[in-house]
């Protein structure tokens, strides 16, 4: 330990260099682990990346500009959809990564970023209107489907001996308790 520096200040060593980091004006930490500034760097330009948006890709660190547009080490994302490389900007949902032009409802195709949507039990995405007609049950009395009213993300269906109606077509006794 460099007797210049109080005992008191030393920080730990750098994770880059293996040398001693005393204070907190010259080191910061990223992803668990001590740098001098001047160590943490983009692998590809050197340019200092302590309060710097940075990549990591199989340990090496990358400034923004590298990792997005040189092609040196494109993102490791592969799209859901389209089974491609997904290099730019990832949509995440239900545990998956699409192209934002990729998150489609299977039915109607009409893209799904930032519109709400769901899922149903094959993981298959659909926009909410689309998923009610397609999974609706349908009326045991006229055989239509049983859809949310215009406006309504809710359908109103009346359930008697394992058969679904819709309210008006059903004609059964209802019991009051």
């Amino acid at each position: 330990m460099d007797p210049s520096h109080s005992p008191s200040l030393y920080f730990g060593s750098c994770t880059r260099c293996s040398e001693a980091v005393y204070g907190s004006g010259g080191a910061c930490q990223a992803m668990g682990r001590l740098f001098h500034n001047s160590c943490f760097t983009c692998s590809v330009c050197n340019k200092q990346l302590n309060g710097k948006p940075y990549f990591t890709v199989s340990g090496l660190i990358y400034c923004e500009d590298d990792f997005l547009f040189s092609g040196v080490h494109p993102s490791q994302e592969v799209c859901n959809s389209c089974g491609c490389s997904v290099s730019d900007y990832v949509l995440q949902a239900c545990g998956k990564s699409y192209h934002p032009s990729c998150f489609r409802c299977v039915v109607c195709g009409q893209e799904l970023e930032g519109q709400a949507f769901t899922v149903d039990s094959d993981s298959r995405v659909y926009c909410v209107s689309d998923y009610h007609r397609v999974q609706a049950p349908s009326c045991a009395a006229c055989g239509m489907p049983i859809l949310p009213t215009e406006g309504s993300t809710e359908s109103i269906q009346v359930v008697s001996s394992n058969k679904y109606f819709h309210m008006e077509c059903y004609s059964g006794e209802v019991n009051l308790i």
